[in-house]
């Protein structure tokens, strides 16, 4: 028989040379007649659509399709992506758009489009099989299955001539040992099984700050002290882990962290990752200057970077910070807003057949727009020979601070400032009349939950009630929704078929309704986070661990038990501080003890690597710091706790109630006409207090700020 059949693969696999982490976007076709129409035109999926009418006979996931791929004995073939994804699409004009590919996967193959964003959980398990297959891992993402659903093979891009390879290659091995082939995808899904199997810990460690010094040490030797962000050439943004460095260095004290994370927003602001004219952020950097970006713009970035720079401004008051704060949430309302309610998912990288077209400028253009200002305006952007991008364009970006450019240029804040608003009128302008980069209208529930948190933050950050406003309009839109019947759907779209709630959805919905409650002290939020959380320990518990499954039915090969952070937080791990911040709440210890079981389990990959588990360092900061209740009672309890809000502390439960309240948190704490602020630790509580110097004053005779 030869080699066997594993082996064959994996010389197979790296003679292709596909194992190069791609990261994606869409090229949009238009067509008055189409040749071919598949099973996806029923669809309302962007990306789906955009491969309705490809010669190969597409069909959406489902159990029917593996059905019918073992009543006629066909490998499956899933190719995952989303519609912002470029290679995605150039793979689709390249090679899924021909004939020759098409003919052969339809004669030997079920052929199934994935839409990430819809079922992010056939996403999560197939992209573990690629990266226990290869060690890399990206979109697209292509996977060949037994009809059982096991995978057999896994990559990313390929052209056209790897792609037939690929198909003709692993349907003949099939065809000649399919006992050797079962035996390897069986072994691959047992890998992906292992990966998705969180021991419980019997032993209670000691929560100690050097647990998180020590994973912050380690982290450290990534850090890029100059440029921000990693040391990696590709730099992306996660938010997650820059705020728990932020609630590090404020605990800890430590200014070597507190100084890189600085340095890390500044470049990011600065750099060509952020729109300077129209606002919000691109996905990532494809270089280590955060200069040129990957142009799509995702909802989950955004959201998420509200909320990073709303927290960054109230510990290092950069009016930076607020402005870039105010633009993104103006960029949100203006161009992935629903006229109901509700943001939608991406903004494509491409327009006019290219990528960032709609975003970059020649000269030429610059100086016909600008005039007389184009000098000034090219030297603050970085508008010289040496930062050309390509085919002549250019990608906005600064290489001086505001303060810097004024003494170099005799100006001041004032006068820049008043400056950049008009040059940002103008392109703004000029931008609008090109061919827009199309839209997934997808509103994605947990998404659009970070996205609540995103305002809370800045209504926090700012006291700018607008702010406060949206979070609440948002999180009514999303209810009336996606919320039915007391159950979650995942995403909502006029006429769109619905799948059932992850526990993503259901957790970060829930996190954002206790951030309301926090903020707005409406009890209808508090009691919704409650109710989310019981749903998920009824839906979601798995047997064998204290966490959580990502999926509430076990209809793939193996359950998903989602623990570290990627370019969203682990739901467990949100999970965890919802159950801690609920416990505190309703003095529950059965919330408390799970949230530190959970939290146990975790600690050796916390600190073995803090930089994909910074939302259950985060966590760690709680129980080894002491962790304060600061509760406002009265009938300024609202205008207190605002207040309260402009100061950076990390490590605090802040609510209160401008009524009478039986919850234990606020039991026998009422006095009529009296607003009083409790600060409270480890059962101990000061005595009340009027005002928030005085509160203030108590957290520091606790010795820790």
């Amino acid at each position: 028989m030869g080699k066997p059949l594993a082996l064959k693969l994996c010389l197979f696999i790296l003679s292709l040379g596909l194992l190069t982490l791609i990261s994606c976007k869409e090229t949009s076709k238009t067509k008055e007649v189409h040749q071919y129409t598949n099973a996806l035109i029923n669809e309302t999926s962007p990306y789906l659509l955009q491969h309705a009418h490809n010669p190969v006979d597409w069909v959406p996931w489902s159990q029917d399709a593996l059905a019918e791929a073992e009543k006629d004995d066909k490998l499956v073939i899933v190719s995952v992506g989303y519609s912002s994804c470029h290679w995605c699409h150039v793979m689709e004009e390249e090679t899924f758009e021909d004939v020759e590919v098409a003919t052969l996967m339809n004669e030997n193959f079920i052929s199934i489009k994935v839409d990430r964003e819809e079922r992010p959980d056939v996403d999560h398990v197939y992209m573990t099989a690629v990266q226990l297959m290869t060690g890399r891992g990206g979109w697209p993402l292509n996977v060949i299955l037994l009809p059982n659903g096991k995978p057999l093979y896994g990559g990313t891009y390929h052209t056209k001539a790897q792609w037939i390879q690929v198909l003709t290659e692993i349907n003949k091995q099939y065809r000649e040992d399919k006992q050797s082939a079962e035996d390897y995808a069986s072994r691959v899904a047992s890998g992906i099984a292992e990966v998705n199997l969180i021991q419980p810990t019997e032993t209670n460690p000691d929560m100690d700050p050097k647990l998180v010094e020590s994973a912050v040490v380690k982290w450290q030797s990534q850090w890029d002290m100059e440029w921000g962000g990693t040391t990696e050439i590709q730099k992306f943004i996660i938010p997650g882990n820059l705020n728990f460095l932020m609630e590090y260095a404020s605990l800890s004290g430590d200014e070597y962290t507190k100084a890189y994370v600085k340095t890390t927003l500044d470049r990011i602001a600065m750099g060509g990752i952020y729109d300077h004219v129209g606002g919000g952020f691109f996905r990532y950097s494809t270089d280590e200057f955060w200069k040129v970006p990957h142009f799509e713009k995702m909802l989950y970035d955004n959201a998420q970077l509200i909320s990073l720079f709303s927290k960054a401004y109230t510990i290092y008051k950069d009016p930076v910070y607020k402005k870039v704060v105010k633009e993104t949430i103006e960029f949100l309302e203006r161009e992935m807003k629903n006229p109901e309610g509700g943001y939608y998912a991406a903004i494509d990288a491409d327009s006019e057949g290219e990528e960032g077209a709609f975003y970059v400028w020649q000269e030429s253009e610059l100086r016909a727009v600008l005039g007389a200002d184009y000098d000034l305006f090219a030297s603050y952007y970085t508008i010289k020979q040496e930062a050309v991008w390509e085919k002549g364009n250019f990608v906005l970006h600064k290489l001086m601070t505001d303060q810097d450019f004024v003494k170099a240029n005799d100006l001041t804040l004032n006068a820049l400032a008043s400056q950049k608003d008009e040059w940002k009128k103008k392109l703004l302008s000029q931008r609008n009349k090109r061919e827009r980069p199309s839209v997934d209208d997808k509103i994605i529930t947990s998404w659009n939950a970070l996205l609540i948190n995103g305002f809370v933050d800045a209504y926090q950050a700012f006291g700018n009630t607008d702010y406060l406003i949206k979070a609440q309009n948002t999180y009514d839109f999303i209810l009336e929704k996606t919320y039915i019947n007391d159950e979650l759907t995942h995403s909502f779209k006029e006429g769109s078929k619905r799948t059932k709630g992850f526990l993503e959805d259901y957790a970060f919905l829930s996190n954002a309704s206790l951030r309301l409650y926090e903020v707005a002290l409406n009890t209808n939020y508090l009691d919704l986070a409650k109710k989310l959380t019981s749903s998920i320990q009824s839906r979601f518990s798995d047997e064998a661990s204290p966490m959580y499954r990502y999926n509430e039915t076990d209809q793939l090969i193996s359950k998903i038990i989602k623990t570290d952070d990627g370019v969203l937080p682990s739901p467990n791990a949100i999970m965890a501080r919802n159950l801690f911040s609920l416990g505190h709440i309703f003095y529950d210890t059965e919330y408390l003890d799970t949230s530190r079981a959970m939290l146990t389990s975790m600690i050796p990959r916390v600190t073995e690597a803090g930089s994909n588990y910074s939302q259950w360092a985060s966590l760690l900061l709680n129980q080894t710091y002491p962790f304060y209740e600061i509760v406002v009672v009265g009938p300024d309890a609202d205008k207190l706790i605002s207040r309260l809000s402009l100061q950076y502390i990390p490590n605090a439960l802040i609510t209160g109630t401008k009524v009478h309240s039986e919850l234990p948190l606020f039991k026998d704490r009422y006095f009529e006409g009296e607003t009083f602020i409790y600060v409270c630790y480890n059962n101990t509580c000061k005595l009340p207090v009027k005002t928030i110097q005085e509160a203030m004053q108590q957290l520091r005779s606790f010795q820790v700020f």
